[in-house]
């Protein structure tokens, strides 16, 4: 949807929201590509302008440089580098022009449920770059080419059973990839709770309902107590901060990416008004919604 703006300016679009989509003749859920094929069939422009995909994006840099940006962090990408990124965050790609390596876009339902849970796939807030060295950068390297090379292997087996080769080629790579040390990192499986996975899932589906720990912690079972120290072992902050830290990253993506009043804006992220959106705005990030949107935007409007 475009809101047009005051003034004769003109429209900003919302941020568009892209759905997999696979090239006619190839499997559903996933596709393999070099950073060469991806230059060839893509628009730069639009692979530029923010978007957000409905599905994973798993990039190793081979050779060159790559800047990519992952809600509003930008990772400057060099040979060896792992870029993960997950639905619904919003990115962009920089100069695609002297980057070479691989790219594997999947859609979550396309792993098996054991697979998808042992990778964490849903950790939103997984770190979006990671390095594997030695041993463990091997192990993606050729997990990579394996899965590389068996999706452009058409017509070499009947299609279920290509499908399911993919299906097991991609498991392997999404492992090595959640685990890039041998080890997980971050608010992995051996070290957040159940308290903490299950406070974030539902943090993710309700915080433009609810900014309260108390409203989850009833729904989930826990006394808010509870939820406030696993998420400050898991994630370093309290549960209060953690949900508002989340809305105030919905508040920059509507923000940078779309043209919506702050009372709009106010209103879809669950405050009452827009002089209270302003507020919580502010004090989350030190700047005002108008002074944020000019500031990423250039100066512009």
């Amino acid at each position: 949807m475009v809101k047009i703006r005051q003034e004769g300016r003109e429209p900003v679009p919302e941020i568009p929201e892209v759905a997999f989509s696979a090239p006619a003749g190839r499997p559903t859920g996933v596709e393999v590509m070099t950073l060469a094929e991806l230059r060839a069939r893509a628009d730069a422009c639009q692979l530029s302008a923010p978007h957000r995909p409905g599905f994973h994006h798993l990039l190793m840099l081979d050779s060159g440089r790559l800047v990519h940006s992952v809600d509003f962090r930008e990772h400057v990408l060099a040979p060896g580098d792992l870029l993960w990124s997950r639905p619904g965050q919003v990115q962009h790609f920089g100069d695609l022009t002297d980057a070479e390596g691989r790219l594997v876009l999947f859609e979550a339902g396309f792993l098996d449920p054991a697979t998808a849970a042992a990778a964490r796939i849903e950790d939103w807030y997984g770190p979006p770059v990671r390095r594997p060295e030695g041993a463990a950068a091997r192990g993606v390297e050729e997990a990579m080419r394996q899965l590389h090379g068996e999706f452009g292997a058409l017509g070499g087996l009947p299609l279920e059973i290509h499908l399911d080769v993919l299906r097991h080629l991609l498991a392997v790579l999404v492992l090595r990839a959640a685990y890039p040390g041998g080890e997980p990192d971050g608010d992995g499986a051996c070290t957040a709770s159940a308290a903490y996975l299950r406070f974030r899932d539902a943090v993710e589906r309700g915080f433009t309902r609810s900014r309260r720990v108390a409203d989850y912690a009833r729904s989930l079972g826990y006394a808010p107590r509870t939820l406030s120290r696993a998420t400050e072992a898991s994630a370093g902050v309290g549960a209060k901060e953690f949900i508002d830290r989340r809305v105030a990253l919905e508040a920059k993506r509507l923000l940078a990416h779309g043209d919506q009043s702050a009372a709009r804006i106010a209103d879809r992220l669950g405050f009452a008004d827009a002089t209270n959106f302003s507020k919580f705005f502010q004090r989350q990030t030190g700047t005002t919604p108008i002074a944020f949107r000019t500031a990423v935007r250039g100066g512009v409007g």
